[in-house]
Order: structure tokens, then C-alpha cells, then sequence
């Protein structure tokens, strides 16, 4: 399973208490190695310093996210990352991809 970029238009998504634990550096690599862009202000001024967006090869569109770390994240630590999505069981799916792409 790869992931891909986001190309017209999608609703959108929620949070439904699914996170990831992982760097913000492995995640940068991770959408730098799929040629996909995300979007950083790495400063601790808002709720979020990094937001990741993909959908996976099936369709399930995801976004990945730091909340309100309010602190510039250290790049090689480990944070939890929101995973929003349609739903609840799609969160659920993105998770599982995540977790196999980041032990490679």
C-alpha cells in the first residue's frame, strides 16, 4: 500500500480518537519518499505545527496531525499524531498502513 496525494475535492474529516505515535522527522520522510507535500510551521504559535494529508490506494482520505503541543516540536521525539478521517473504522485502517510504512 502507498500513499497518495490528494487530488480534487474531499469532504474532509474528524477525529475519532485514533493517534500514532511516532517523529515528526519519520513522518517527513515518509511523505518526502511518496513525493507528497505537507504542510509545517514548526514554531509552537497554533494548535499545530505539522498536517500531513493522503488518501491510500483504496480511496480513504486521512490527515495527520500534532494538537496543541503549543512548543516547537523536537524533530527525532516521539509525539502522538491525530489521524482524522471519515471514520472512526477508516482512522482505524489508516493506522494500520501507517504502522507497516514507518517499519520499513
Amino acid at each position: 500500500m502507498k500513499l497518495n496525494k490528494v487530488t480534487g475535492f474531499f469532504r474532509g474529516g474528524s477525529f475519532h480518537d485514533v493517534t500514532i505515535k511516532t517523529t515528526p522527522n519519520k513522518l517527513i520522510e515518509l511523505f518526502q519518499y511518496f513525493k507528497l507535500d505537507y504542510w509545517e510551521q514548526n514554531d509552537g504559535s497554533d494548535k499545530v505545527n505539522f498536517d500531513f494529508e493522503a488518501v491510500l490506494d483504496d480511496g480513504t482520505y486521512f490527515s495527520l496531525y500534532d494538537w496543541k503541543e503549543y512548543e516547537p516540536l523536537d524533530l527525532n521525539s516521539k509525539y502522538e499524531f491525530h489521524i482524522g478521517g471519515e471514520s472512526p473504522s477508516s482512522t482505524l485502517k489508516v493506522r494500520q498502513v501507517l504502522l507497516k510504512l514507518l517499519k520499513k
